[in-house]
């Protein structure tokens, strides 16, 4: 009996250590992904879009320029139309 419960105890030691490992995996690529695309843009000496842009972005749309705020968006961040329109809607002022 108590071999039994000993031998399930470390298999289910070893099964969350499995997942464990499993789940580290994305979190491990993501990092690599980031740190080739950092490397990329220093190369191509492209900086990432700061504070200060989207700052720019919010106050577009607090003056009521919402056509300029998402295209503004859109220039800073690649966004498509739809995801440009949700961003600037969600910002104070947007709607």
């Amino acid at each position: 009996m108590e071999i039994t419960v000993l031998a399930v105890a470390f298999i289910f030691v070893v099964l969350l250590v499995i997942m464990g490992f499993k789940m580290d995996k994305p979190k491990q690529r993501i990092a690599r992904l980031e740190h080739r695309v950092n490397l990329i843009f220093d190369h191509l000496d492209i900086e990432e879009f700061g504070t200060a842009q989207l700052e720019a972005v919010g106050e577009l749309a607090r003056q009521g320029k919402k056509i300029k705020a998402i295209k503004l968006y859109r220039e800073i961040t690649g966004a498509g139309l739809q995801e440009a329109k949700d961003a600037v809607e969600a910002m104070p002022g947007g709607r």
